[in-house]
């Protein structure tokens, strides 16, 4: 609201909040004392006329910077409105203008007050105190005071200082802070933490990655901030709509005023139009999403970004990491030559256990979940990009590729090249073992899709999305067969990172809004070259976190369709709050046309549904959505 903006840039937000609120007070107690009689006419009539001036000058002042800024804001309409009530001596009018105008700036308190209390909360959740490692000692220091290196101590019930990596320990951690999940994660050597996250229970030294404004904390913090300048364009819309309704309505109240010769017609008009409502309805249910969002662990850089996301027609999609979970899988197995199922895994275990390639972490994770026991091998040797030989009872087991087998003196028959072929046909990565030079068996993997994928671009489709498009790096095969489970047609394979910002272009359009998805890594500049960017699992992720214009903390693809649903509620209650406004402002002039009310009615009926609007937005404070 340009008056409430315009005083909150001079002086401090809680001195006019209480001016404002003593301002209602007064209004208020007056106009039931001059309606009760329970003064002389003549005194009632000084005391409304001695406070209507006094509340007309600031808003007389912030319609003058308004056009001296060439704007026309809600307060000039309100300024000629005010200034004909106290020429005409219709101090009643003019008290109830000064009434409006005081309820809707505390309104606007009131929004702001109820956007900032996400940040706040958030502040509240930074420790003052930190232990720390120094020289052999543990210290107790201020949380300023902590330097990226320093060795971070935090007890069960502490909440983490600092963006880190676990040293020693293993502790259960609550982060719903950051990311809305109410699940404590178990957290053990070598895994990241972030700061204002619980340690439920348990211990942890870490050491200390990011430590003041450049923790994940601050980040979304400062994020949250700056997501109140964005306006949506259904407020812009209301922006605009509000300077020519006004230029429109000064227009007509000339015209019916020549017509008429009737000041009381022209005043009662003034009073009708007079509005501030919709100036701050529209803003308020879009900071009060945003917020919403934030508590949830999915940061909104503005409503404009709420809004858009709710008109995409194309969703783009980057495979590894957002379709899938970037992590093998074995998704199953074929044995040959008479082996059992527990000779093949253990080969595999004997050879795939040392090693730090996905498919062999995939295989060995697999192995110690069918709870196979084997050996350790006496000889290991890993041969990059062909495969793994280990040595088991002074014969060596082999796994890896086809030709390596082959090269390693492994007889692979037609029947086993068949069932090769045909796996490698469904995009599935194929692992070899042989023994005492024969196939043991192949297992094949897969990168894990993510669970419901399907039912989730489902959902997004019903929501107005038309086209759903995979990108991967990954051959034609593996693209067909993952985008064949999550339900997509369109995909492309065989990706390079700047391919894909190729692709992304060629699906922009002036008459279809799109949204990317990816890891906010790789995949940054597409995500900024989309109409909107959104980054999955962005906790603890700065690349991620400036790049998208949506960040979803949590790693769950699940949010995406429930924020589009966030914003087309939100969006849903900005047009009703138009609807709402027009029916009102129709009604009233009908009854001013009609001369059913008068100056002082016309001030009466706009103050009391002023706040329909602004009630409707308010259930976007209490929100109960899936998200």
């Amino acid at each position: 609201m340009p008056f409430f903006n315009g005083r909150m840039k001079q002086m401090g937000n809680s001195k006019f909040l209480n001016w404002d609120k003593l301002l209602l007070i007064l209004l208020g107690a007056l106009l039931v004392v001059f309606y009760s009689r329970l003064v002389p006419s003549g005194l009632g009539n000084v005391l409304l006329a001695a406070v209507s001036i006094i509340g007309t000058l600031p808003v007389l002042l912030s319609a003058f910077r308004s056009i001296k800024e060439k704007r026309i804001s809600v307060d000039l309409l309100a300024s000629i409105a005010l200034i004909a009530s106290l020429l005409t001596g219709e101090w009643a009018s003019a008290v109830f203008i000064n009434l409006m105008l005081t309820s809707a700036r505390i309104f606007g308190d009131y929004t702001e007050a109820k956007a900032k209390a996400a940040i706040k909360s958030l502040l509240k959740l930074r420790p003052d105190k930190v232990k720390v490692k120094r020289e052999g000692k543990i210290l107790d220091i201020s949380v300023r005071e902590v330097r990226v290196g320093d060795m971070v101590v935090v007890e069960s019930g502490e909440r983490i200082p600092v963006d880190g990596s676990v040293l020693e320990g293993e502790a259960s951690i609550d982060q719903s802070s950051l990311t809305g999940e109410s699940v404590p994660v178990g957290k053990s050597k070598g895994d990241k933490v972030f700061s204002s996250t619980l340690a439920v229970s348990g211990s942890l030294t870490i050491r200390a990655d990011k430590v003041g404004e450049n923790t994940t904390l601050e980040k979304i913090i400062s994020l949250v901030e700056s997501s109140q300048n964005e306006k949506a364009s259904i407020r812009t819309t209301a922006d605009k709509f509000a300077a020519w309704y006004i230029v429109l309505t000064l227009a007509a109240s000339l015209v019916i005023y020549i017509v008429f010769q009737d000041m009381n017609l022209l005043l009662s008009l003034l009073l009708v139009a007079c509005a501030d409502d919709i100036a701050i309805a529209i803003p308020m249910a879009f900071l009060a999403a945003v917020g919403y969002a934030a508590r949830r662990g999915v940061i909104i850089k503005g409503g404009n970004y709420l809004e858009g996301l709710t008109k995409v027609k194309t969703f783009i999609m980057d495979k590894t990491g957002t379709i899938t979970r970037g992590k093998m899988k074995v998704e199953g197995f074929l044995i040959y030559n008479g082996y059992s199922e527990n000779e093949l895994l253990a080969f595999a275990g004997m050879t795939e256990f040392f090693s730090d390639h996905p498919v062999a972490r995939a295989i060995a994770d697999y192995v110690k979940d069918k709870k196979i026991k084997f050996e350790k091998p006496l000889d290991f040797e890993e041969k990059p990009g062909k495969g793994i030989a280990s040595v088991y009872k002074g014969k060596t087991i082999y796994s890896g590729k086809v030709k390596f087998l082959e090269e390693s003196g492994i007889k692979i028959t037609p029947k086993e090249r068949e069932d090769i072929t045909r796996m490698q046909d469904e995009g599935y990565s194929v692992t070899l073992v042989g023994y005492e030079g024969k196939l043991v068996g192949i297992l094949n993997c897969a990168d894990e899709i993510r669970p419901h994928v399907k039912e989730i671009i489902e959902k997004m489709k019903k929501f107005g999305v038309e086209k759903v498009v995979m990108l991967t790096g990954d051959n034609e095969k593996v693209a067909k067969r993952i985008a064949s489970e999550a339900g997509i047609t369109h995909f492309h394979a065989n990706l390079l990172p700047e391919n894909k910002i190729e692709y992304v272009k060629r699906y922009l359009s002036p008459d279809s809004k799109v949204a990317m998805v990816g890891d906010g890594v790789n995949d940054a500049a597409s995500l900024a070259l989309a109409d909107v960017g959104i980054a999955m699992g962005a906790i603890g992720s700065d690349a991620a976190i400036e790049a998208a214009d949506i960040a979803l903390m949590r790693d769950d693809l699940r949010e995406i369709p429930e924020t589009m649903e966030l914003g087309l509620y939100t969006r849903r209650v900005a047009r009703q709050d138009f609807w709402i406004w027009g029916v009102v402002n129709a009604l009233g002039l009908i009854l001013v046309f009609a001369r059913i009310i008068g100056p002082n009615g016309s001030a009466a009926y706009n103050f009391v549904t002023d706040f329909l609007p602004l009630i409707n937005s308010l259930r976007l404070f209490n929100l109960h959505l899936k998200l």
